[in-house]
């Protein structure tokens, strides 16, 4: 069974973070890690809209991993990446 980690690139995370955020939660009990990137200043003066995630799945999930790339697919400004161990 390969270890799967994924990586979602949002490049209009302002427009797409709450979508996004509910379709992962649909896929969280095959979600082992979940971290999330973005540019923020310290001063608050900045927040990037681009934003990074990476996820790391649980064993034996490489078919809800395909299902969650191809609803993914349908936003427009993502790109999603995977790694197999």
């Amino acid at each position: 069974m390969p270890r799967i980690i994924m990586g979602i690139q949002i490049l209009h995370r302002n427009d797409e973070a709450v979508q996004v955020q509910k379709l992962l939660s649909e896929y969280g009990c095959f979600i082992k890690t979940r971290l999330g990137l973005h540019n923020a200043a310290d001063d608050r003066t900045f927040c990037s809209d681009a934003g990074l995630v990476i996820i790391e799945f649980i064993s034996d999930a490489e078919v809800e991993v395909k299902e969650l790339i191809e609803k993914l697919k349908k936003f427009g400004s993502i790109s999603v990446r995977t790694m197999e161990f």
